[in-house]
């Protein structure tokens, strides 16, 4: 069965993505695949850890048992360096796809100060420029750059419901032409577009739960949103959606976080029960 619209129709891939033997997976609040196409799973609670699978769904590793406390997204870039935001333990660590850490933003367990980070951060990416960009969503309501060697450039944001300013920022993705876009979750339920410095560009707003973002070549936006996955022009003009809860043994739990992979393959996570990632393959 086709699901979606227009160019961007997906199957659904069921059974997808079993974890490793006698340990199924807990709850997955990100995913994000390598130049390989293997899918690193944040597998946040309760055993916080990177579970790593090929593109048929077969457990190949899990690394960072003993480093993460609550690991809440993940973002690769193109040179296959993993970018993790930990919420709870107040830190962003780039790691190799082996899980040596390379760098760490943040003092593990420790919060920043009211505006600094960070303060139970959701996500961090890296932009085509090198800078890092991380949303600092449950404690604060910033957006924080930094430069590549880890060096603090600016800060943005504060709480309300104005344009350029932010409820929850649950999520945070940076397109090739450097634009930041937002998943301000609630009690706002919009998207944000800045440029590289915090200006505010576009606000979209409408969306019920935005949770998790990715944009893909063609600048296509998709948004983890409620029990689905919506994929949107970069002005705003509706796409396509693909719905969650398809499999008969799970019913809809809360779209977390997506991904797709070079091959147009959509991964998307759902919190609120465990081991629900799910497969969407390009018809």
């Amino acid at each position: 069965m086709s699901l979606g619209n227009g160019d961007y129709q997906f199957e659904y891939v069921p059974g997808w993505g079993k974890g490793p033997k006698g340990r199924q997976l807990g709850v997955v609040s990100g995913q994000a695949t390598d130049s390989q196409d293997r899918l690193f799973v944040v597998d946040r609670e309760p055993n916080p850890a990177i579970v790593v699978f090929d593109r048929e769904g077969q457990f190949l590793e899990s690394w960072g048992e003993d480093v993460f406390t609550q690991p809440h997204d993940i973002w690769i870039s193109p040179d296959d360096t993993v970018y993790i935001a930990d919420c709870g333990d107040h830190t962003v660590r780039l790691c190799t796809m082996e899980g040596d850490v390379l760098q760490t933003l943040g003092t593990p367990g420790t919060p920043g100060d009211p505006g600094a980070p960070f303060n139970r951060p959701t996500r961090a990416v890296g932009s085509p420029s090198g800078d890092i960009f991380v949303s600092d969503g449950y404690g604060q309501h910033r957006v924080h750059r930094f430069s590549s060697d880890g060096e603090l450039i600016l800060s943005w944001g504060e709480p309300g419901p104005e344009p350029g300013k932010f409820g929850l920022v649950h999520s945070i993705f940076v397109d090739h032409q450097e634009r930041v876009w937002i998943a301000d979750r609630e009690p706002n339920h919009c998207l944000q577009v800045f440029d590289p410095d915090g200006q505010p560009l576009d606000r979209w707003k409408g969306h019920p739960a935005p949770c998790g973002l990715f944009i893909d070549d063609k600048n296509t936006v998709f948004v983890a949103e409620a029990w689905s996955v919506m994929m949107f022009t970069p002005e705003g003009e509706f796409l396509s959606s693909v719905p969650l809860g398809i499999d008969p043994e799970h019913a809809g739990h809360g779209s977390h976080s997506v991904w797709v992979d070079s091959q147009g393959d959509l991964y998307a996570g759902e919190v609120g029960a465990e081991n629900l990632i799910h497969k969407f393959r390009r018809v």
